[in-house]
């Protein structure tokens, strides 16, 4: 549930330490193939200017609809629409690194999905240490709107995003799941991704009491 350019915001994406490039290993590996052509009215590609506003009304719906219960309304009521969409703007005009991409996923003209991902070099592999060379793949957000969910989107996504870190040279792929959020484990999990015991803890701002909070993140990873 990362923001276009992998930061974090007041939702439980706000000041957080970037992906750690070197911890934990890597996971089965994702089948290759995975990419495939527009079906019908639905399909995958590439950002482009004008998106902006659709991909903020997406990651806002999806927030809203998924982490009510861990985050709390109130930090989910902040949320700025506005700053969000400016910010993607951003992210697809002038990519903050290499390797940055944001893909959407339409149903017929309407954005409907999104995925932003990246390389983060030399990733440590199964077997060993970092110094092998090939860079690893990071998923910073992947999220469906709410009302277009369980049509095929998110795999489709996931398998385009793939088949982009693959292109790119990377070898594994990485990415940050929120305590509290089965269904992205379940739907990790089935296309190959698994827990890798490494976990982190995010602020999140004040709670209405005054008082800090936090929610807690693990990383999932497969090779590819």
């Amino acid at each position: 549930m990362s923001d276009p350019t992998g930061g974090r915001t007041g939702s439980g994406d706000g000041a957080a330490p970037a992906p750690d490039p070197h911890a934990g290993h890597g996971h089965d590996a994702l089948p290759s193939g995975l990419l495939s052509g527009p079906t019908a009215d639905v399909s995958v590609r590439p950002a482009v200017p004008g998106d902006e506003r659709a991909l903020a009304r997406v990651q806002v719906a999806a927030w809203r609809g998924t982490h009510t219960e861990v985050l709390g309304p109130d930090v989910l009521d902040r949320l700025d629409e506005t700053a969000m969409t400016e910010q993607w703007a951003a992210a697809v005009t002038a990519p903050p690194a290499g390797g940055y991409r944001v893909l959407v996923a339409c149903d017929g003209p309407r954005v409907v999905g999104l995925v932003s991902l990246g390389l983060v070099p030399d990733e440590p592999g199964p077997e060993g240490p970092p110094g092998r060379g090939a860079p690893g793949g990071v998923l910073l957000a992947l999220e469906v709107d709410p009302g277009h969910r369980r049509a095929g989107h998110g795999s489709r996504l996931l398998a385009a995003a793939v088949d982009t870190l693959r292109t790119d040279g990377a070898d594994q792929v990485h990415t940050w799941v929120l305590d509290g959020d089965e269904g992205r484990r379940a739907f990790l999990r089935g296309a190959g991704l698994g827990p890798q015991g490494v976990r982190r803890t995010l602020a999140t701002g004040t709670g209405p009491d005054g008082a800090p909070r936090t929610v807690r993140e693990e990383r999932w990873a497969a090779t590819i």
